[in-house]
């Protein structure tokens, strides 16, 4: 009972961070104005007087933004809660296996060699960056897998040496890309890597929605693995769980869920490192809890933090990326002293 009322209560502050990022910005709508115009906007008959701003701005701007930052917030902290899963260790991130930077050095390639891909069809090339991200990505994960398998099995430590390695080589080779970068792609390279919600559309967005859809509903359906792996890979195979399966299948959910996530919104830090540690906290360490709660705080947190990065230098935009590492931080230095104390 103490959990249904939990997630209830993340669920309605979720519900009220989406009325908020679609109400607020540089142009803040009234908050009923924004509710009828979402109603207008999916057939439910409203009236219309003094409504056409609202719904242009609501569902031409707002609406996408809020549906890509719920969808990556939810994906990212899913994704912490399964790599810390994996690895046994709290303080396990998604970037552990190399799908972030992986995902950057395609994104940097994408930007700053952009002009070789000329000959491209019109109708792919706005999708040039988050195809290349998404590819980079996966590349990258699927090469420290690879290293990490051995005889049949799969070792997690040395994955976590691979990713490390791997992590340190892509950063390197972006940061030859931006040696070579001009002056556009070097602004544009930055920003990117700073992390951002902007210029979400629908066209941009189902492609890569999808795939983090398909993500949030698979990876609860394994929280009873997981719950089996707390107690170490030879008690979970007692149990009955297939433990190479499973990490395949964890390593492979976690690669497309954050190559989409850093695809469509780019590297956005903390987020799968800070959330499962406070749902954590609240809930207990039952995944069956904790991975559809770290869902919701996920998306709602992602969505604060962008409205935050829209309003605190309006009309600027404050790239979301810094917001999420000023909340991150501080929480972890929290911790810090919490446990010295």
């Amino acid at each position: 009972m103490r959990f249904t009322s939990q997630l209830i209560a993340l669920g309605m502050a979720c519900l009220l961070a989406i009325w908020l990022s679609l109400a607020l910005g540089p142009v803040t709508l009234p908050m009923m104005d924004t509710l009828r115009a979402v109603l207008h906007l999916v057939g439910v008959p409203v009236a219309e007087d003094n409504l056409q701003q609202a719904e242009l701005i609501v569902g031409q701007i707002r609406l996408p933004r809020t549906l890509l930052g719920l969808a990556v917030g939810a994906v990212l902290a899913l994704s912490g809660v399964a790599m810390q899963g994996l690895f046994r260790n709290p303080l396990a991130d998604p970037g552990l296996v190399g799908v972030s930077s992986g995902a950057a050095l395609g994104a940097a390639v994408a930007i700053v060699a952009g002009a070789s891909f000329g000959g491209l069809p019109e109708p792919f090339q706005p999708y040039l960056l988050s195809v290349c991200a998404f590819a980079g990505g996966l590349g990258v994960t699927a090469i420290v897998y690879r290293l990490g398998r051995r005889d049949g099995r799969t070792s997690v430590s040395t994955m976590l040496l691979a990713g490390v390695a791997m992590t340190a080589l892509a950063g390197s080779i972006i940061g030859l890309f931006t040696y070579l970068a001009d002056d556009a792609s070097l602004r544009t390279l930055t920003f990117w890597n700073l992390g951002t919600l902007n210029g979400a559309s629908y066209d941009r967005l189902w492609p890569l929605l999808l795939v983090c859809v398909a993500v949030i509903l698979w990876l609860p359906r394994r929280a009873k693995a997981l719950n089996a792996l707390l107690l170490g890979e030879s008690e979970a195979h007692h149990l009955g769980i297939d433990v190479q399966r499973l990490k395949r299948e964890l390593i492979l959910c976690i690669a497309l869920g954050v190559g989409a996530a850093v695809a469509a919104a780019g590297l956005i830090g903390f987020i799968g490192l800070i959330v499962p540690h406070l749902v954590r906290l609240l809930t207990g360490p039952d995944h069956r809890v904790v991975l559809p709660a770290s869902a919701l705080a996920g998306a709602t947190l992602l969505l604060l933090a962008d409205i935050f990065a829209r309003l605190v230098m309006a009309p600027a935009e404050l790239p979301i990326g810094i917001v999420t590492v000023f909340i991150g931080a501080p929480f972890f230095l929290f911790l810090l002293v919490r446990g010295r104390s």
